[in-house]
């Protein structure tokens, strides 16, 4: 595994609250576009309603930030959010229904766990060969799926076909490892003329470059066995990253030396990701302009907290 993987395609970021999340990233300079929602009947023939969890992307020009809530009961959205009508044929309707719903209640799930990183999504040209490859390691996945997901653009939304996969651990229901969920996706071909996402960011940010993990020391070893499996041998000289994935692995001890002054809701857990910027210097300004608190990394970058940025690190990379 590895040579097919070709970093991240996106981490997801579950929170309580989808306008107080919104607002949060656009004050720390990224442009949020509308959240979407699916609109589904309940039964055959009945009224489209919301249903599952309504979506947010930061998008960039590669990969993207996903901000998800759980749609109540109730119903209860953002001002803003869009219905993304789902037609299916009638005979199919239940299966959509059990399929939204089994990743409704995952999401809800690792909510109950923290609000924060739960979702990461290595980029793939060729997620057929990560099934195999998957498979004959013996990693348990339920097989690709081909969906659609919304794509901002500067003339508007479109919607663009993807095809995933998700890894699942023994003992969890499917879909689920011990730290959220992993997997793997694969865009369309790019096509001449095609869909360009706006990707414009008053903070300067170009990209997301990287996810960090916290695992208890004690289980490092395995879990590195584990990643290795996924995503190909962590390089020598880096040991604790999958460069492929974009991934880097950091123990409960190391956290601190890492990111001063922060602590995991959880082991183990996704406690922050890395986006690059233009001109690290402007994205500091901007952020104290917005009275944003600002923290220098163990490796000379700056982060906000999580406690500022509803519940995980954002660290800013100056890109090369």
């Amino acid at each position: 595994m590895g040579d097919d993987i070709t970093g991240l395609h996106h981490v997801g970021h579950i929170v309580h609250d989808m306008t107080q999340a919104m607002n949060t990233y656009r004050r720390l300079g990224f442009t949020v576009a509308a959240p979407t929602y699916p609109m589904l009947p309940r039964v055959a023939g009945g009224a489209a309603e919301p249903f599952g969890v309504a979506n947010a992307h930061v998008q960039f020009p590669r990969n993207f930030i996903e901000l998800v809530a759980v749609i109540d009961d109730a119903g209860h959205l953002p001002g803003e959010a869009r219905p993304i009508p789902l037609r299916v044929p009638d005979d199919r309707l239940p299966g959509l229904l059990a399929a939204v719903g089994a990743t409704t209640a995952n999401i809800a799930s690792f909510l109950q766990r923290f609000q924060g990183l739960h979702i990461m999504i290595a980029d793939t040209p060729d997620i057929d060969v990560i099934a195999a490859g998957l498979t004959a390691a013996g990693v348990d996945h339920a097989g690709v799926h081909a969906v659609q997901r919304p794509v901002e653009t500067r003339t508007g939304t479109t919607m663009e076909p993807v095809r995933y996969l998700e890894i699942s651990a023994p003992g969890l229901p499917a879909g689920r490892v011990p730290e959220g969920r992993i997997g793997f996706a694969e865009n369309a071909p790019a096509r001449p003329g095609g869909v360009q996402p706006h990707t414009v960011h008053p903070n300067g940010a170009t990209g997301l470059v990287e996810c960090v993990l916290c695992v208890a020391d004690e289980a490092l070893p395995a879990l590195m066995r584990r990643y290795a499996t996924y995503f190909g041998q962590a390089r020598d000289g880096r040991p604790h990253v999958f460069d492929r994935a974009d991934v880097t692995v950091v123990t409960a001890s190391a956290l601190g030396d890492l990111l001063p002054g922060e602590q995991p809701a959880a082991l183990p857990a996704f406690v922050a990701c890395t986006v690059s910027v233009r001109d690290i210097t402007a994205t500091r300004q901007h952020l104290r302009g917005n009275e944003v608190p600002v923290r220098v990394t163990g490796r000379q970058e700056i982060f906000v907290p999580a406690e500022a940025a509803s519940g995980t690190a954002i660290i800013f990379r100056q890109e090369e």
